[in-house]
């Protein structure tokens, strides 16, 4: 049954309760009536989806953006939408869109950027701004009509998009355009959505040049300069078509300088998906050194990372053995790993270190006789990483502690 299956995948991907203050939890005690009470209205076209909950969330770069969270109703609602959407759009989108898509991943788009910095002299970085509250509502349906003739999704599409936001003083604000950034079927409309504006547009007007795009971030690799002139000036005036704007702090040309290509320009690197591009050295098979143009961990990444593991507090979790920190913690050093790890790894170490700095504190906190002994407590880290090197997965990588 869709609508069961619908609720699987919501209760999965958890979430908080939105304008109703009804958790998952308390949904699923009722689940058979909550799910045929949806069902029915569904069905027989009389569900008209509540306000979504305006939920402030701050910005790495400054500020708040505001989420739309939905009802679990609601989320389940769309969430049946999707299961038949996307199956029927995701073949129709771009080869070279990788957000959002089953199968995809923002590492395999970082790989594509990576290896068409090598082939390509320039790229083109931009952001649209605001991309989720700009959408153009006319012009999203008349693409949706375009592959999908069920009306009664239609109908529910069409009611989420002009679904108003309460904010926290209870205030309904009417929605004219923009799809909620945290609604379920959000993400793939806005796919479809860019779908038109850019990716088929691209690959109609400019055909010389190759793209990378990974929802409202992407990067167009050109030939020459002159060229990444013409089209950032060709996308800007597209997007003010399509009723976007492009991020003027988030948008520029970027020269992609290695040992074969020196010519002066002043931006010689772009960060993509948490990743800076940028010239770093490189060692080739006879062991030369050379300047290759590679990604590695952008500088943002590193200190979101590393206020992480500040607010862990480690330091003051000596009722802890290493076997409970490793618990703790470890799953999400492995995430960091798997992610940023990918290219050029060793720009990881740093994080490394900061981790085994504040085992190391946690050591001198939790045994009396290493309170005074920073090299003393150093050291017997670095033992008991020798003997459990499988306890954190950066001393499986072989970042001990240096005990010199």
């Amino acid at each position: 049954m869709l609508i069961l299956k619908a609720f699987q995948c919501v209760k999965a991907n958890g979430g908080s309760a939105g304008i109703d203050s009804e958790s998952i939890e308390q949904f699923e005690e009722r689940l058979k009536d909550n799910l045929y009470k949806l069902w029915n209205r569904l069905s027989s076209g009389s569900y008209f989806p509540p306000p979504v909950k305006g939920v402030p969330i701050p910005k790495k770069s400054g500020g708040v953006r505001i989420l739309g969270v939905p009802t679990v109703a609601d989320r389940v609602a769309q969430t049946a939408v999707k299961l038949i959407l996307e199956p029927m759009l995701d073949p129709v989108f771009h080869n070279n869109s990788y957000g959002y898509r089953p199968g995809r991943s923002a590492l395999d788009a970082v790989e594509l950027v990576r290896r068409r910095s090598w082939e390509y002299d320039w790229v083109v970085e931009f952001d649209i701004k605001g991309l989720f509250d700009n959408i153009n509502h006319e012009l999203l349906l008349r693409a949706l009509r375009k592959h999908c003739d069920t009306p009664w999704i239609l109908i529910y599409v069409e009611r989420w998009l002009k679904a108003p936001m309460r904010n926290a003083d209870g205030v309904l604000n009417p929605r004219s355009c923009g799809t909620p950034q945290g609604g379920v079927v959000s993400p793939i409309l806005a796919n479809l959505f860019l779908h038109y504006a850019f990716d088929v547009w691209v690959t109609k007007h400019l055909r010389s040049v190759r793209f990378c795009r990974y929802a409202d971030d992407g990067v167009v690799h050109c030939k020459s300069r002159k060229q990444a002139e013409f089209v950032l000036r060709k996308i800007d005036e597209r997007f003010h078509e399509c009723g976007l704007e492009l991020h003027p702090g988030k948008t520029k040309i970027v020269y992609c300088k290695d040992i074969n290509r020196q010519e002066s320009f002043a931006n010689v690197q772009f960060t993509f998906l948490g990743y800076t591009f940028r010239p770093r050295k490189a060692v080739d098979k006879y062991g030369r050194v050379y300047t290759n143009f590679s990604p590695a961990v952008s500088r943002d990444a590193l200190r979101s990372m590393r206020q992480t593991i500040r607010g862990w507090h480690l330091q003051l979790k000596c009722d802890k053995e290493v076997v409970d920190l490793s618990t703790m913690f470890n799953a999400v050093l492995r995430g960091w790993h798997n992610y940023y790890g990918r290219f050029y790894g060793s720009a990881m170490s740093v994080i490394w270190k900061h981790m085994n700095d504040y085992l190391v504190r946690w050591m001198r906190r939790k045994y009396k006789n290493l309170a005074r002994h920073k090299t003393r407590a150093r050291h017997a880290l670095a033992k008991l990483a020798q003997s459990c090197p499988n306890a954190f997965v950066h001393w499986k990588l072989g970042y001990i502690p240096k005990t010199g």
